[in-house]
């Protein structure tokens, strides 16, 4: 039958948070929320000019030049979105070499270093295992023999 695992004692709960952090995080929060809502509110104007120049387009007494030049300016916006996602990507490959930066200089050393704790701390419980431990349970076996011996002789009681 198996034994059930001791219950382990939750972990104290976390300091509470100091003014300048609080405030730190909202202003972090109110900065998120202000991306969110101008990300959204370019995407749905986005959409409606679309839709609006579709609507237009496919009316059947638009004329042909002016569906002529509508399409000239598509094609200079798309264009420019080529640009600002060529820029994009130049921005995440600048981005990327300083993570691989990051990993290799800072990270690979912290990771190193850990490693080499973790073996000095290896090394020291076998130590302890060997030195102090191993004696002192041969130290209680002998003594337990000996107050066993005492026990069935009668010298001593239970």
């Amino acid at each position: 039958m198996a034994t059930p695992l001791p219950h382990t004692q939750t972990p104290p709960a976390p300091p509470p948070l100091t003014p300048e952090q609080v405030a730190a995080r909202k202003a972090q929060e109110q900065q998120t929320r202000t991306v969110i809502i101008t990300v959204s509110a370019i995407a749905v104007v986005v959409l409606a000019l679309l839709i609006t120049a579709i609507y237009f387009l496919l009316r059947p007494e638009t004329p042909a030049d002016v569906v002529g030049r509508i399409r000239d300016v598509f094609i200079i916006v798309v264009g420019l979105e080529s640009l600002i996602i060529g820029v994009a990507l130049v921005i995440l490959l600048i981005q990327l070499a300083s993570l691989i930066n990051l990993l290799q200089n800072e990270v690979r050393p912290i990771l190193q270093a850990t490693n080499d704790t973790v073996n000095t701390l290896r090394g020291t419980a076998e130590f302890l295992g060997e030195n102090v431990v191993e004696p002192v349970i041969k130290l209680n076996s002998y003594l337990a023999s000996i107050q066993r011996v005492l026990e069935l002789m009668g010298l001593k009681r239970k």
